[in-house]
């Protein structure tokens, strides 16, 4: 009896924990969306009203376009530059220990003091980087008060005008995408790495002997080989940039979510919504289960492309 027992109680203080702090809060936020519920106290129950005005708020679907757009470019920008980067920490034969902590190191600090330096660097008066637009006679940019969007940015420059359909995400929203790739690129680099040493050795003497020089080498086995750990970094990348919060908050503001609207991701808005001026618990909490729906179906729309993966 005590050895059936024993396995349920070493994992019972962590059972706890993710019942207290994850599984109650979902099925409570769940039930509250359909109630008329502010921060006051329990309202009445009105159904399906919240979700409907969920597909009628202009600023949810703004928000939604704000978070696609972070995704979108942080994503596949993210996977690209830290598996170049893990191939070149791959191939150092003295001091990976130190490059790699060197590369780690943006992932372990505080997210807060992160986007505080960020934000001073890309201050419009006397940032770093429009100081170093100055030095090379370029005008100052806005960029975390700039609404329009960066391709329409880049054309406008060369004389060509964008329809706002294909402005892209605003300047400031760049700014926080730069920030969140920046962040990401330590962790998926070292994920990649341990990908990559796991990759025989003989592939690669055998790819020599046949003539195959380094970029057949690396299109036709280390692309394939690293295909799992390509597989991991998507899906985690792709659940964690849906979930940025921290940066629009602490870069945008006051008010924060800015320059009108166009950094206000769909977590920020649920934020907003539930805890900001209207307190308006049941509606956040509807935002939220509109975001899993969304995160569920994109993984299970990745799932599908496990089965080019090569274990």
């Amino acid at each position: 009896m005590t050895k059936k027992l024993s396995p349920y109680l070493y994992i019972l203080p962590a059972a706890i924990v993710i019942i207290m702090f994850r599984l109650i809060p979902i099925v409570l936020s769940f039930i509250i969306s359909f109630f008329k519920w502010a921060m006051t106290g329990r309202g009445e129950f009105i159904g399906l009203a919240n979700y409907g005005h969920l597909f009628l708020d202009p600023e949810f679907w703004q928000s939604m376009a704000n978070t696609f757009w972070l995704v979108i470019m942080v994503v596949p920008t993210t996977i690209i530059l830290s598996l170049l980067f893990a191939s070149m920490l791959n191939n150092i034969k003295w001091l990976r220990s130190l490059f790699r902590t060197v590369y780690f190191i943006p992932t372990v600090t505080s997210l807060v003091a992160v986007s505080i330096v960020w934000k001073i660097m890309f201050s419009q008066q006397s940032g770093l980087f429009n100081f170093a637009l100055g030095k090379i006679g370029i005008a100052p940019l806005g960029w975390l008060a700039e609404s329009r969007g960066v391709f329409e940015l880049m054309a406008g420059s060369v004389g060509i005008d964008l329809p706002f359909w294909m402005g892209g995400p605003s300047l400031a929203l760049f700014c926080i995408i730069s920030v969140t790739v920046w962040r990401s690129l330590g962790y998926n680099t070292i994920i990649y790495l341990a990908g990559l040493q796991n990759i025989p050795e003989v592939y690669y003497e055998a790819a020599s002997i046949d003539g195959a020089d380094k970029v057949k080498q690396f299109f036709g086995i280390t692309i394939p080989m690293v295909s799992p750990t390509t597989y991991y970094v998507l899906m985690m990348t792709t659940i964690t940039t849906f979930q940025v919060f921290s940066q629009v908050y602490l870069m945008t503001g006051p008010p924060a979510g800015g320059p009108l609207g166009t950094t206000k991701v769909i977590v920020f808005y649920i934020y907003d919504k539930a805890f900001g001026e209207s307190a308006d618990l049941s509606y956040g909490s509807a935002i939220a289960l509109a975001l899993f729906v969304v995160i569920l179906s994109l993984t299970l729309l990745q799932k599908k492309l496990e089965k080019r993966v090569h274990y």
